[in-house]
């Protein structure tokens, strides 16, 4: 019970320092009500994956984050989110790509995870299985909003992969969250509405499985955000738990190293947050800012842009 602990990631990006000061209140808003309402479950006896899907249900139900609500838009103008999470006490997984009409792809992510043989679904067959589960197909317009709108038009006049400008959203955004519970088991999840200008049923690192979310009790929890192609190739999340298991070295050593090391050695921007089983938290990033918080046993919700 003493070392319940929950971190949570909001993107990390490009922000600009310039950023209006009411948006600011708002992004710190909707960072600490998220880790109030997945810290209380831990409080409640909640498992670790209690924690992580009800902290990002708050993320994804926001239009301040990319993810759910607040996706971005393919190239034809559509959504298509992905999701995952992963428990550290036994490795099983869940994982979807590409969905639709979903409006929690992290409620998903945690089904497929416990009531189905497999670890990934994507797009049709996964909002099937949605379905069969009884998930509500959400209308298009539920997910679109004008921001959106507005930067796919932009990226549309360059025909950029992803419009590049000085806002997280349209950078590296991703949503994520990892939780100790009081039984000392570690969880760790991650979703996203992807790239905006995204062709082709491009899909980055944060439904993958060891690039994007990773999770082992004996070492830690770690979940990503950033341009998904880097961290894919150099599979971020489960080298960061290799290197602290094989290297002997701490989580946030480990974490650094991949971050400040190999991805920027290679031109890859983004960040990871981390838990250890004993409650250390890891907020590492090569990025100007990343959405951040953490709540513990020991420390009121504290959240962070560019500090």
């Amino acid at each position: 019970m003493d070392k319940i602990t929950l971190v949570i990631h909001g993107g990390a990006g490009t922000i600009s320092q310039s950023m209006p000061s009411s948006k600011k209140h708002e992004i710190h808003q909707h960072l600490t009500v998220a880790l109030q309402q997945g810290y209380q479950v831990l409080v409640d006896g909640g498992s670790a994956q209690d924690a992580v899907v009800a902290s990002i249900v708050v993320l994804e139900d926001c239009t301040s984050f990319n993810a759910g609500c607040g996706s971005v838009l393919t190239h034809e103008g559509n959504i298509a989110m992905d999701a995952s999470i992963m428990r550290g006490s036994d490795k099983q997984a869940g994982s979807i790509c590409g969905v639709r009409c979903i409006k929690n792809p992290i409620s998903l992510a945690r089904d497929i995870m416990e009531q189905s043989d497999h670890i990934m679904l994507m797009q049709e067959g996964a909002e099937k299985f949605a379905f069969e589960l009884g998930y509500e197909a959400m209308e298009k317009e539920y997910f679109i909003t004008k921001q959106r709108k507005n930067q796919l038009l932009t990226a549309l006049k360059g025909d950029n992969l992803s419009h590049l400008s000085e806002s997280i959203d349209e950078k590296h955004g991703t949503v994520g969250a990892v939780a100790l519970d009081m039984y000392g088991n570690l969880c760790a999840g991650t979703s996203t509405g992807g790239m905006t200008n995204k062709k082709y049923g491009r899909v980055g690192d944060s439904p993958i499985i060891g690039c994007g979310t990773y999770a082992d009790n004996e070492v830690g929890a770690i979940s990503c955000t950033g341009h998904g192609e880097y961290f894919i190739r150099h599979v971020v999340a489960h080298d960061i738990i290799a290197r602290s298991k094989y290297k002997n070295i701490t989580l946030e050593q480990a974490a650094d190293e991949v971050v400040n090391g190999v991805l920027s050695n290679n031109h890859g921007s983004g960040g990871v947050i981390g838990l250890t089983p004993n409650g250390d938290v890891v907020m590492c990033r090569n990025s100007l800012g990343m959405y951040r918080g953490y709540i513990s046993y020991e420390s009121s919700a504290k959240t962070w842009i560019h500090d």
